[in-house]
């Protein structure tokens, strides 16, 4: 009982993490029906911007207080992903949203291998790791010498998906920004007759996937401490199977998604072969793919004429 509780607690947390990312893939393509698979390469970009950011905070400007220096993290991640995922937009899929269906996906393969490969290059092959920027933990309790624990980088990574979920909720539901994403995820032609500036709306939720690839990329880093140029593809297509779990398109439900892939994940590894848990939550995006194509939380696909 007490590995389950443990395995539970990790779990919520790795798949709060998967959520974040999710959000992002289900934003994009609930407004313009494509897979961004380069998100998880952001993500990765992320990642990388957090741990030099921290490094000149710390090491450079000599900011000792653990909760300003990750303020400060979080601040700039979010600013220079987003910057990055704007650029993105604009140069890789803008010219192609007119085109064949395939083109921005192949421009979106295209662009993952390229950020991948680019910090690869700038950062080198080898992990990089950093000084633990949280410490300490609360012991719930022991059973049988075994301490089941909640440590305070778990805490802040709930308190920051539930607080994100919220205020991208209310921003979808009832910011005039959400109104113009909602228009265009319906119709784009009539939204941009109507008034809407389909390309800001567009760039702004590329944007705001970004953001929120930063935020994960900086707990991520937080959490494990390690990161390398690798670690886009694999969390990038769980957060896309999440997104998918919980129903494309549906905030909720890519947060739900998430914890879900992260709960079998866990649980996975601490009963059977942790050398299958990747195999395990793969599995669940054949599944759902034919028992459950729309997702928990999304909407059967409804075909215009």
């Amino acid at each position: 009982m007490e590995v389950f509780l443990q395995q539970l607690i990790n779990g919520i947390t790795l798949g709060s993490i998967y959520g974040l990312i999710a959000i992002g893939y289900t934003m994009v393509f609930g407004i313009i029906g494509m897979v961004n698979f380069a998100h998880g390469d952001v993500f990765m970009v992320s990642a990388f911007i957090a741990l030099v950011a921290f490094l000149l905070l710390t090491s450079f400007l000599g900011i000792s207080s653990i909760a300003l220096a990750l303020f400060l993290v979080l601040i700039v991640a979010m600013l220079f992903t987003s910057l990055v995922n704007w650029t993105i937009e604009r140069l890789a899929y803008r010219p192609l949203r007119g085109s064949f269906r395939l083109a921005p996906l192949i421009s979106a393969i295209g662009m993952s291998i390229f950020l991948s490969n680019f910090v690869q290059v700038t950062q080198g092959p080898r992990n990089k790791s950093i000084p633990p920027m949280v410490q300490g933990e609360f012991v719930l309790f022991t059973k049988n010498d075994y301490p089941v624990t909640l440590s305070f980088k778990q805490l802040i990574i709930w308190f920051v998906t539930a607080v994100l979920l919220a205020c991208f909720w209310y921003l979808v539901s009832k910011t005039r920004l959400g109104r113009a994403q909602r228009a265009c995820e319906q119709d784009q032609k009539m939204a941009a007759l109507v008034g809407v500036d389909v390309d800001r709306t567009i760039s702004m939720t590329f944007v705001i996937a970004a953001a929120l690839a930063a935020v994960a990329g900086t707990m991520y880093l937080m959490y494990y401490g390690v990161v390398s140029f690798a670690d886009g593809f694999v969390p990038g297509v769980k957060a896309f199977t999440a997104a998918v779990l919980g129903g494309i398109g549906s905030l909720p439900g890519a947060v739900v998604g998430g914890i879900l892939i992260g709960l079998i994940e866990t649980m996975w590894s601490a009963y059977f072969s942790i050398d299958y848990k990747d195999v395990a939550a793969f599995s669940v995006l054949a599944i759902t793919l034919i028992f459950l194509p729309q997702g928990l939380f999304g909407r059967p696909d409804v075909e215009k004429v």
